[in-house]
């Protein structure tokens, strides 16, 4: 019988895997997967300490090649005595499934493991159907879905189309379909001064105007009005630190601002820093910065692709969703290099909130959709991705 997405969901909450930890859950997703016909492959990833569970799993070997991308890490549930019911329960009160991951993402992978084996239960697979899930999307993603990607290229199992299932909708399913993310760009400046008495201000160096003056031309600066597919490019101070001193009389050595960036496809990174430092030397003050990119934007155009995971979503929904590109980023941000992707999900309202829930009526018909979303592809024809 093919499996039941709520029974699915219930044991994927179960297992309390708060990135990076695993605690067992994909050798359940494995096992599961193995019954399937799948060849499943543990891709365990280092870098430092620390180590990333991940699994690759593959059944067909012919195209289309339809790879689904996931994670089974979650987010730390917080205060547990503020939960309603316990985050690993997988409680279900009112037709209402509790739990953390329930929308972020551990439902979204019981459905598509519920598609699949439902697809298999009725049909001869054509082509392929893959899962890539990681356990390091929570996290800082170094060790999880650019390293298994690097894996399967160098193995041969790079899909034609891949499916990320995060939760891309507000309100209820069959509203959005993200096509692309906006790129995301960390920076550091560091504004050196000299200590001194508040008093005596001509025998010290405040780098506090020095800063502000940098923040209001950052600030005042405008990257873009948008493109035909994305919103404008917007930067936000997230940290202003001018040290850990009591005394207020102290006239600060150093102060350091933090601010993210998120960048449409009118940049790159390397153009953006290159604007920056241009932007900063305006000011005519000295300064340190330090960046990093979390992933430049990435587009998958609108053609064959897209329009079957609308026409699947409208097939149970009744309704065409929009294809979008706002919110932050996910790991398509990696997968775009190597083939088209798009992101369709469950309901995001509640992600990663105290009382994390997703409607057993959702998730059982996002089930329904990802099950036509394979039967699909799965009769496309093989080179119509390429």
């Amino acid at each position: 019988m093919p499996y039941d997405v709520i029974e699915l969901a219930q044991k994927l909450i179960s297992f309390p895997s708060v990135t990076p930890k695993d605690e067992g859950v994909q050798l359940y997703l494995a096992e599961k997967l193995s019954s399937l016909g799948f060849e499943c492959f543990h891709l365990p990833f280092s870098e430092g300490d620390e180590t990333v569970s991940n699994l690759f799993a593959r059944i067909g070997t012919n195209a289309p090649h339809i790879c689904y991308a996931g994670h089974t890490d979650v987010v730390s549930p917080g205060p547990v005595d503020k939960w309603t019911y316990g985050p690993f329960d997988g409680h279900i009160e009112n037709n209402v499934l509790y739990g953390r991951g329930a929308s972020d993402m551990k439902g979204s992978v019981a459905a598509f493991l519920a598609a699949v084996s439902s697809y298999l239960e009725h049909n001869t697979l054509k082509g392929s159907i893959s899962f890539l899930i990681t356990g390091d999307e929570e996290g800082p993603a170094i060790n999880g879905t650019r390293k298994v990607l690097e894996w399967m290229e160098e193995n041969g199992h790079i899909p034609d189309v891949c499916l990320v299932g995060e939760p891309t909708n507000p309100d209820h399913l069959g509203q959005a379909i993200k096509i692309g993310r906006r790129g995301s760009l960390n920076t550091i400046i560091t504004v050196q001064g000299k200590q001194g008495h508040v008093a005596y201000q001509h025998l010290a160096d405040n780098p506090a105007p020095k800063i502000v003056k940098m923040l209001d031309a950052l600030n005042e600066y405008i990257f873009d009005e948008g493109s035909e597919t994305f919103q404008p490019t917007n930067l936000e101070v997230t940290t202003i630190d001018l040290g850990d001193i009591k005394d207020d009389n102290i006239i600060r050595d150093s102060g350091r601002v933090k601010f993210n960036i998120r960048f449409n496809d009118l940049w790159t990174s390397k153009r953006l820093v290159e604007t920056l430092h241009k932007i900063l030397k305006g000011t005519g003050y000295d300064y340190d910065m330090r960046w990093f990119c979390d992933g430049e934007s990435s587009l998958t155009e609108p053609g064959i692709w897209t329009q079957i995971v609308q026409d699947a979503v409208n097939d149970v929904t009744n309704l065409t969703p929009a294809l979008t590109t706002s919110g932050g980023t996910s790991d398509a941000r990696f997968i775009s290099r190597y083939c088209p992707v798009v992101e369709f999900g469950g309901i995001n309202r509640t992600i990663h909130k105290i009382d994390e829930n997703a409607r057993v009526k959702d998730l059982r018909n996002l089930a329904k959709i990802f099950e036509r979303l394979i039967e699909r592809t799965d009769k496309a024809p093989p080179n119509c991705f390429s």
